[in-house]
Parts: structure tokens; sequence; C-alpha cells
């Protein structure tokens, strides 16, 4: 043994009286979630409905399978995922070096020891060095009497569940990106062929003009003008293109893999059909990783404080030691060659240039920091959830409106070409109905992306597309 049983008792006794001799006051606090207001926070949705679109996985959100293959293939590949994830892993080894800290101190340390005495000390010419054999070992262990270790560790566990909010965050990020950009790749695509649609019909019209022309019906203005219609239109394909081509690159990016084509399907099928539900807002709570990444920002800083607070008070370390000792390798493990001490101290901090009362501070003011980042996050969070469902209700009071302008322009269209033909009317009101009914067309595109993006919008506000 490396010691006595009684010296542990004997520091065990000397560690019950530090307890009782050292002022007794409770110097951790309890952690409490700041306050913070919900009420209202959704502007013009009242109610007392707790489904939410935030529940919904994005496997159920989203009914395109091309847009879901993309996000399996993004949420496997994305490399800031990646990154998310190993910040974990980083915070897991913290965690685990906290809980290490509560655990004793031990080592070995085997010795050879060879020293010759000096003649003023008894030696003399030819005398035989001395050598000792030791094996011995320590141990040291600082009690926590004043919780710094756990509070610590409590702080570890907050930085390890901010760091899981962070990939969730990371990911409902993710999410709503690779669908607002396949969105806009399918309304750039169909941009694209009611382009390609107007100006074959804007050659015809050139070609229309060219008859008449040689009629005597209309003049070379109106050919001209017709053939200046059919470039406008055409010179915007190019930039469409273009839009396309990027729009790609950009989402295999976030599929983490080289620039190319996209598979994709047409903005005219259905996408989702999932009801349009906020719940509740204090939902947001525990819906929104952003949210809850703040929060455990604010009970990590916390426990900063009690860390703080625990340096003023004295730390108590038992060490201990022990080995064998001998002259010789046979009689190293004889009962007679053990030795071994014990020893409990307290120390006190008394002057240390003001490092723990400044520690104090630092904490309290990060606190105070991260404590009105959280509320600003709450509030944040509420504001995208009341745009996002606005931006819904918005394109879809137009939706009717739409279409009967599109139908309005088609009509016109129609008309001034047959006028045309008749030398009723200029080929400049051909041009105005044309432009109008291509400006409309373009419209309603947007009107659609806008829809599908306010979607997108509301289900990311929500927390939705970690699940």
């Amino acid at each position: 043994m490396f010691m006595n049983l009684k010296y542990f008792r004997h520091a065990a006794a000397i560690a019950a009286a530090a307890i009782i001799i050292l002022p007794s006051c409770k110097l951790r606090q309890a952690y409490v979630r700041p306050a913070v207001k919900t009420d209202s926070l959704y502007r013009g949705m009242y109610g007392n409905d707790t489904t939410s679109i935030g529940n919904v996985s994005w496997k159920e959100m989203f009914k395109d399978q091309a847009l879901r293959l993309l996000l399996q293939q993004g949420i496997a590949n994305n490399y800031d995922l990646k990154v998310a994830v190993a910040r974990i892993k980083q915070a897991e080894a913290n965690l685990s070096q906290t809980k290490a800290a509560f655990l004793p101190t031990v080592s070995v340390s085997p010795q050879v020891t060879q020293q010759k005495i000096a003649a003023t000390q008894g030696g003399g010419v030819g005398f035989t060095p001395n050598r000792v054999y030791e094996l011995s070992g320590s141990a040291s262990w600082e009690i926590d009497l004043w919780g710094k270790l756990k509070g610590a560790n409590k702080a570890a566990l907050a930085s390890l569940l901010q760091s899981y909010a962070y990939q969730r965050s990371v990911q409902t990020q993710l999410v709503a990106n690779i669908a607002t950009d396949y969105y806009n790749l399918l309304a750039y695509d169909k941009q694209l062929a009611i382009t390609r649609q107007t100006v074959e019909k804007y050659k015809e019209d050139v070609e229309t003009n060219k008859a008449l022309k040689q009629a005597n019906r209309v003049t070379e203005a109106s050919v001209a003008q017709s053939e200046a219609n059919r470039y406008a239109a055409e010179v915007t394909i190019p930039d469409l293109q273009n839009n396309i081509n990027q729009t790609e690159n950009a989402i295999c990016l976030l599929l983490g893999k080289q620039p190319g084509a996209i598979q994709r399907d047409s903005l005219d099928v259905g996408h989702m059909d999932t009801v349009l539900q906020a719940g509740v807002p204090a939902q947001l709570l525990s819906n929104r990783p952003d949210v809850q990444q703040a929060e455990y920002n604010v009970r990590y800083y916390f426990e900063q404080i009690n860390v703080a607070r625990a340096y003023f008070y004295p730390s108590l370390t038992i060490t201990a030691q022990g080995g064998w000792q001998s002259s010789t390798v046979e009689s190293l493990f004889k009962s007679a060659s053990v030795f071994g001490n014990v020893a409990a101290g307290l120390t006190q901090p008394i002057f240390n240039q003001g490092l723990n009362k400044r520690r104090l501070l630092v904490a309290k003011a990060q606190y105070e920091e991260y404590v009105a980042t959280f509320q600003q996050t709450v509030l944040t969070a509420g504001q995208e959830v009341s745009n996002a469902m606005y931006a819904y209700q918005a394109v879809g009071e137009k939706t009717n409106t739409r279409k009967m302008q599109l139908d309005a322009w088609k009509r016109s269209v129609d008309y001034n070409r047959l006028l045309l033909k008749g030398g009723y009317v200029t080929y400049t009101d051909v041009l105005t109905s044309e432009q109008g009914y291509l400006s409309a067309q373009l419209s309603s595109v947007n009107d659609r992306l806008q829809q599908l993006t306010a979607i997108v919008s509301l289900y990311q506000s929500l927390g939705g597309g970690w699940k």
C-alpha cells in the first residue's frame, strides 16, 4: 500500500473542517432563462393553435422529388455542415476535459539515483558510489468546494448544446438556400421558355409587316419597329441563360460538388400542399435553432460568472505520495522499503493583481451582451415570421388580378394583330400590346416565385428544415 488509511482520515477531517470554518454561502446560482416577450410577436396573427409547419420535416414539406434529392445530397455533403460537425467534436472533447478535472491527477515515477559521498563527508579514494532504486507515485485532488469545476463543466455542456444548435441552424439555412435557389432556377427556366416563344411570335410579326409593306398597307417604319421588338426580346435570352448557369453553380456549391447541370422539374407542377400554419410565438424558443443557440450562449456565460465567483474563495487540495525505495532491486518491493505521505492544504487568494475581480467583471459583461443578443434574436425571429406570412398573403391577393391582366393583354394582342392586317391600326398599337403582354407573363412567373420563396422563408423562420 502507498499509505496508511489513517492518513486519508486525517485529510478528510481537514476537508470537513475547512467546509465548516469557511463562510457558508451559496456561490453557485441556478440558471434562469432571461425574460423575453413573445406576446404579439407575430404581427396581425393571433390564436392559440400550436400547429406549425416548423415541426414538419423537410421530406414532408417539399413534394418535388428532384428538390428532395438535392436536399438529401446537400445535407450529406455540404461543407458548412461538416464544419458544424467538427465543432461538435471539439465541444465534446472540451466537455470530457472538464469532467476529468473532478478526478485526481496520478503520476508514476521510477528512478535510479547514484551518488558518491565527498571526502569531507566521510568518503575516500576508491569509495563505491551509493545507488538507490525508487518506484514512486503521486496523486493530487482538488476538492470542488465552491463549484468552480462544476461551473466549468456546466459551461462546457452549454457550449456543446450550442454547437448542436449551430449544426441545426446551418442545416435550416442550407435547406432554405437550396430550395430558394431551386425555385429561382425553375423561374428562370419558365422566363426563358416564355421569351423564346415570344421571339418566335415576333418573327412572325416581322414577316407579316414585310408582307403588308409589299402591299403598301404599312410603312417601312412598321417593319423596322417589328424587327426592333423582336431583337429587344431576343437580347434578354443570354442574360437568362447566364442566370440559369450561375444558379446551377450556386446549388452545386451548396451540394459540395463541382459546378454542373442540375436535374429539375417545372415551375408549373405542384411543389407544396402543406397548410401554412405558424403556431404560437413561444414555440420559436424551442423550434428555431438560432434562438436556441443564442440562449445556450447566455447559459455558457452565466456559468462563467459562477466560475469567476469561485476564484475568490480558497481551494482545497489533497496530495499524496508513496512508493518503494531500496539500495537493491531485489529488496525494492519488501515492506521495509515502503514510504508515503499525504497532505491537505488550503490556498486562499490574497493578492492576485486584481485578476479575480476583472475576471468576474468580464464574465458579467459578456453575460449581459449575450442576454441582449438572445432577446434581439427572438425579436428578429418574430419579424421574419411576420414578413414571410405577409409576403405570402400579398402574393395571393394579386393572383386573380394578375390573371385578369394576362387575359386582357392577350386579347389586346390578338385584336391588334387582326386590326393591323385590316389596316385599322398601326404597328405601334400592336407593339404596345405585345410588350405589355410579355411583361405581364414575366411578372406572373415572378408572382409564383415570390409565393414559393415566401413559403420557404416562413418555413425557415419557424425553425423548419432540421428535422
